[in-house]
C-alpha cells in the first residue's frame, strides 16, 4: 500500500470539523443593528410549507371567459412574477387549464411577523401592467427561487413609458434559421403597427426594454425600423426561457382579470416545536452511532465518525445556500427523508469497509495490507450501490423537476414533493462518496503511518 503522509490526517480531520462547524452554525458579522450573513447555516434553511405553513388560493378568470391554454400560462407567468417581486420565493404554482382554475401555495414570510395574507393575495393577482420603455435603468437587484438576478424599479429615462401592454396582439416562442443556426426567439405581434415603427425608428440601435409592473423582463436593443408590428427578441434563450418570457409578455395582454374563488391557511405539518424534536433526536442518533461504531470497528469506527458528521455538514451546506454558486433550497419532510436515507448509505458505506479490513486481517495480512486490499474490494459493492441510488435521484430530478414529464399521470402536486426528495437523496449520496469513500480511507492510510496505531486490535484484527 503507498503510504500517506502523517499530516493528512490532522488536515482533512481539521476541515471536515471546520466545515461542519460553519454549514451548522454559519458566520454573521453584528454592525450596530445591521447584521450581516457571511457563512449561511442551519437557521438560514428555507422550509417548506408542509414544515412552516402558509396559504394557498385559487383564482379563475373573472366573468364567463372561457380561457385558453395560453392564456393560463400567461396569467400563470403574471402571479410568478409578482411573487417574485414580493420577495416570495417559496411557492408552489399550478395551471389547470381544463377547469381554467390557478392554484398558488406560499409559506409566511420570514421577515414580516404581522403578514396579511390576504392583501398577499390581492396584489399578485392584480392586472399586470406590461410597459416598454426606453434604456434599461434600475434601483435595485434581488434573485429568484431559482438564483437568477431579477432587475426591479426603473429609474432615470426608464421612468418613461413608450407603450402598454395593451397595443400587443399576441407573443410566442419560435425557432430562428435566419442565420444557418437554429436558435429560440421570442416573436411578438403589435396591433399598432406605426406606434411601433415610431419607437423603433426614434430608438434605433439602442436598448428598449420590456417591464411588467417593476420588474424589467427583458432588455432588447433595437436592431433595425420594424414597420409591419412584427419583430423577434432574440439572445441566448433556451427553449424554457423563450417561452417564460412570451407568457409574461403575453401576460400583459390578457383580456380578464382574475379573481380569486378559494382562500385559506395550510397548518404545518410539523410546528417549531417538532422540527426541534426531529433535531435533538438526529442528535441523539449520530452519538448512538459514532458510539456503536466506535466500540464494534475501533480506529476506523473513529475515523468514520469524523466523516459522518462531514456529510452531515456538506448535506446541510447543499440546502442552506452555504456555496454562493447554488441557490439555497427549499427543505421539505421528504427532502428530510432524502437526508435520512442518505446517512443511512453513509454508516453502511464504512461498515462495508471496516468489515472487508477486518476479514483481511484476520487471514493473517499485515494492516497496510488489509487496509488497501479491504478498501478495494468494498469499493465496488459500495460504487454499485451508490450509483443505483445516483440513477434514481437524477430520474426523480428530471422527471418531476422543472419539465414535469409525468405530471399529467400524477398530478402538478406531487413534483415539488418528490423533487426535493431526489435532490437531497442526490446530494447525500454525493456528500458519502466525498466524505464516506474517498476522505475515510485515506484518513486511515495517513493515520496508520503512526506507530503508535500500528496494532491489529485497532483494526478490528486479533493479536497485537
Amino acid at each position: 500500500m503507498k503510504r500517506v503522509s502523517k499530516p493528512v490526517f490532522f488536515i482533512v480531520a481539521i476541515l471536515i470539523l471546520a466545515l461542519s462547524y460553519f454549514a451548522i452554525f454559519g458566520y454573521s458579522t453584528q454592525y450596530g443593528d445591521v447584521k450581516t450573513t457571511v457563512i449561511k447555516g442551519v437557521n438560514d434553511i428555507r422550509w417548506g410549507i408542509d414544515i412552516k405553513g402558509g396559504v394557498e388560493a385559487t383564482f379563475k378568470p373573472a366573468g364567463d371567459v372561457d380561457a385558453t391554454d395560453e392564456e393560463m400560462e400567461a396569467a400563470k407567468a403574471v402571479i410568478e412574477t409578482r411573487l417574485v417581486s414580493s420577495n416570495i420565493t417559496d411557492y408552489e404554482l399550478y395551471a389547470d387549464s381544463a377547469s381554467d382554475r390557478i392554484i398558488v401555495r406560499f409559506p409566511w414570510k420570514e421577515d414580516e411577523k404581522n403578514f396579511d395574507p390576504e392583501k398577499a393575495i390581492e396584489e399578485i393577482s392584480a392586472t399586470a401592467q406590461l410597459t416598454f420603455r426606453p434604456g434599461n435603468s434600475y434601483a435595485t437587484t434581488e434573485r429568484d427561487a431559482k438564483g437568477a438576478m431579477v432587475y426591479k424599479t426603473p429609474t432615470g429615462e426608464t421612468e418613461e413609458i413608450l407603450m402598454d401592454g395593451s397595443n400587443v396582439q399576441k407573443a410566442q416562442p419560435m425557432i430562428d434559421n435566419s442565420e444557418g443556426v437554429s436558435k429560440y426567439v421570442v416573436s411578438l405581434e403589435l396591433k399598432d403597427a406605426s406606434k411601433f415603427a415610431e419607437i423603433t425608428k426614434n430608438y434605433l440601435n439602442k436598448t428598449v426594454s420590456i417591464w411588467m409592473d417593476d420588474i424589467m423582463l427583458s432588455a432588447p436593443t433595437v436592431q433595425t425600423e420594424i414597420k409591419d408590428g412584427k419583430a423577434s427578441i432574440t439572445g441566448n434563450f433556451t427553449m424554457s426561457e423563450a417561452t417564460d418570457l412570451a407568457n409574461k409578455i403575453n401576460a400583459g395582454a390578457l383580456p380578464f382579470k382574475l379573481e380569486t374563488v378559494g382562500f385559506g391557511t395550510i397548518s404545518p405539518t410539523l410546528g417549531s416545536s417538532s422540527l426541534m424534536a426531529m433535531a435533538y433526536a438526529g442528535i441523539a442518533a449520530v452519538i448512538l452511532i459514532a458510539i456503536l461504531m466506535i466500540v464494534i470497528y475501533r480506529l476506523p469506527g473513529f475515523i468514520a465518525t469524523i466523516t459522518l458528521i462531514g456529510q452531515v455538514g456538506l448535506m446541510l451546506a447543499s440546502v442552506s445556500g452555504f456555496f454562493p454558486v447554488f441557490s439555497s433550497f427549499t427543505m421539505t419532510l421528504p427532502g428530510i427523508a432524502g437526508l435520512i436515507l442518505s446517512i443511512g448509505m453513509g454508516v453502511d458505506a464504512n461498515i462495508i469497509t471496516a468489515e472487508r479490513i477486518k476479514e483481511e486481517l484476520r487471514s493473517g495480512k499485515t494492516i497496510d495490507t488489509a487496509i488497501a486490499k479491504g478498501s478495494k474490494s468494498s469499493f465496488s459493492a459500495i460504487f454499485d450501490g451508490n450509483v443505483t441510488s445516483i440513477i434514481v435521484a437524477l430520474i426523480l430530478l428530471l422527471v418531476f423537476g422543472p419539465t414535469n414529464i409525468l405530471s399529467i399521470i400524477f398530478g402538478q402536486s406531487t413534483t415539488g414533493t418528490i423533487y426535493a426528495f431526489g435532490y437531497t437523496l442526490l446530494m447525500g449520496i454525493i456528500a458519502n462518496f466525498i466524505m464516506g469513500v474517498f476522505a475515510s480511507r485515506l484518513m486511515l492510510k495517513s493515520i496508520s503511518g503512526f506507530k503508535i496505531f500500528r496494532k491489529k486490535f485497532l483494526y478490528g484484527g486479533v493479536g497485537k
